[in-house]
């Protein structure tokens, strides 16, 4: 689907995004994948539109994984 150089960018915001610790839960690291992996089908792969993203869906987790 992507080629090798976005997707070790993808996982480099992912694990950057997912390093403040309330992302350490499976689930809460799987739902802040799934939005960058979605906004990057989108055609966003700027690594600061992807952080925003990514923070975006930090912030947005259900109360379960905070």
């Amino acid at each position: 689907m992507f080629d090798p150089a976005t997707t070790a960018l993808l996982r480099a915001i992912l694990d950057e995004v997912c390093e403040s610790g309330l992302a350490r839960e499976t689930g809460a690291r799987t739902h802040v994948a799934s939005k960058i992996l979605e906004a990057a089908t989108r055609g966003e792969v700027s690594p600061a539109g992807l952080s925003q993203v990514g923070c975006e869906a930090l912030s947005g987790l259900p109360t379960m994984w905070r």
